[in-house]
């Protein structure tokens, strides 16, 4: 019964410590939930630290180089040098496992393309041109044959590019990395409505920076300035890739030097530079314009750079004549010789580069050479440059009767490239102040050096004391219109 009893009495406190207050309980048990807490977050903390590391989504992670110089070869625009010696190694490496793998080929041979034409090293143009026919050999593909066209181009062989472009056209007619390469061969072999036409189907094809700046050299071309500055603008704007936005800019500098606005031309030089220091063109485009200001050990320097990373031939004459114009003859024999070294190894590598060659013969060595070359190179290619080159060097060896019709196509805006070039029409004025036309000769130098008063450290000079020599424009009445309302053509 007291068992009983006990079971059902209420219910008393156990026998023990003395009870707590409410307050400290409460306590106890928070505390006990803090360090429940805690032992919960070092195992959460350990947990995370055996998961693998992840980047924010927010940032993806940047290509490899041999995979951003990839997306920049067969788009056809600049790719950084060290991306392109990454892409170069790795295709090398695949092709050794996979030989039969005809992409492979032409990916790699126009790596090797492009690699030659950023460093002047034409050593490379054999290795492409084994390459991209190895990929044809595999399977024909219109890839290989637009690397071969761009090779040609690079070359200053305009026939074959011209040819493997329109190979690759016909396999392939919506490919629109062809039609850069078929620009480039037409507009060399002085085929100008060709070239237009590539340009418009271009322009139906594709849109971006690469074409913008494509448009924008053929605008140059045919004497629209505005229209070309503003297309390269866009593309530099719009250039993702270092590299390509370098070349825009640099495109850019030279378009302002031309117009003989040095201040924004070394604005775009400098800013080439900063944005891929490999851009060498950009390099011989500061010693041009600095060389223009003034600031002659500055220009000095640049170009002595721009030589040291890509030896072309053209660097090398313009730096030899700027030590001319400074009076340092034994300077500029160094720099002409290293002119005729870097021809010698460019023929040794399938490369034409007789019009430089013809441009230093014709004012510093043999003009009879100039013009044997040159005649050879108008009947290859007679493109704008080619004219105007041999036109000079006819003019240097005495022939300027003949001299004066290559002046005029390459100073023709009508049926020739229409490019507006102060050194252009300083050569048409010359050879007609040769030929006792003193008016068309006076206008001209006055054009040349409105066009830009800097455009040469020997040439300017000339073209100034040429014009002071002829002198001002005899004080004549306007020509008046006749009873037909026909204004008669003034006296030449």
């Amino acid at each position: 019964m007291e068992n009983q009893a006990t079971e059902n009495r209420p219910e008393q406190p156990v026998e023990g410590p003395a009870e707590q207050p409410p307050g400290r309980r409460r306590a106890r048990l928070q505390g006990r939930l803090v360090l429940a807490a805690v032992a919960g977050c070092a195992l959460l903390g350990t947990a995370l630290m055996l998961l693998p590391a992840q980047r924010p989504a927010a940032h993806a992670p940047a290509p490899a180089p041999g995979a951003q110089a990839l997306t920049a070869v067969a788009a056809g625009v600049p790719a950084a040098l060290p991306d392109l010696a990454v892409l170069i190694g790795e295709r090398e490496s695949h092709l050794r496992r996979h030989p039969e793998d005809a992409q492979s080929w032409a990916v790699l041979g126009t790596a090797y393309v492009e690699q030659g034409r950023r460093t002047a090293e034409t050593a490379f143009y054999p290795k492409a041109d084994t390459a991209l026919r190895r990929s044809l050999k595999v399977r024909g593909n219109a890839e290989a044959l637009g690397g071969l066209a761009a090779l040609a181009n690079a070359r200053r062989d305009f026939r074959a590019a011209r040819a493997w472009g329109e190979a690759a056209r016909k396999l392939e007619p919506k490919r629109w990395t062809t039609y850069p390469a078929l620009i480039d061969a037409y507009t060399g072999l002085g085929d100008y409505k060709a070239a237009d036409r590539a340009l418009e189907r271009l322009l139906e094809l594709r849109s971006g920076p690469a074409v913008m700046a494509r448009a924008a050299a053929v605008y140059r071309d045919r004497g629209r300035r505005e229209d070309a500055a503003a297309q390269l603008a866009d593309a530099a704007a719009r250039a993702q890739a270092p590299a390509e936005r370098a070349a825009y800019l640099e495109r850019a500098g030279q378009l302002a030097w031309e117009r003989g606005e040095r201040e924004d031309a070394l604005r775009h030089f400098q800013a080439a530079v900063r944005v891929d220091p490999d851009q060498r063109a950009a390099q011989a485009g500061q010693g041009r314009v600095l060389a223009a200001l003034g600031r002659t050990t500055e220009a000095l320097s640049a170009y002595r750079i721009a030589l040291a990373k890509q030896p072309l031939p053209q660097y090398a004459l313009e730096l030899g004549e700027l030590y001319e114009s400074l009076g340092l003859q034994q300077a500029a024999r160094v720099q002409y010789d290293l002119l005729r070294a870097r021809v010698r190894s460019a023929a040794a590598s399938g490369a034409d580069e007789e019009l430089v060659l013809g441009q230093f013969e014709a004012d510093h060595g043999d003009p009879e050479s100039a013009v044997r070359r040159l005649r050879a190179e108008w009947r290859r290619q007679p493109g704008i440059p080619v004219a105007d080159a041999l036109g000079w060097a006819l003019h240097r060896a005495g022939e300027d009767k003949e001299a004066l019709g290559y002046a005029r196509i390459a100073t023709d805006k009508v049926h020739g490239g229409g490019v507006r070039s102060a050194l252009y029409t300083y050569h048409l004025a010359m050879i007609e102040r040769e030929l006792e036309q003193t008016a068309p000769a006076r206008r001209h130098l006055q054009e040349a050096l409105r066009i830009n008063p800097w455009f040469s450290p020997l040439r300017a000079r000339s073209a100034w004391e040429a014009l002071a020599a002829l002198g001002e424009v005899p004080d004549e009445e306007l020509p008046s219109m006749d009873a037909k309302g026909v204004t008669p053509r003034p006296y030449r």
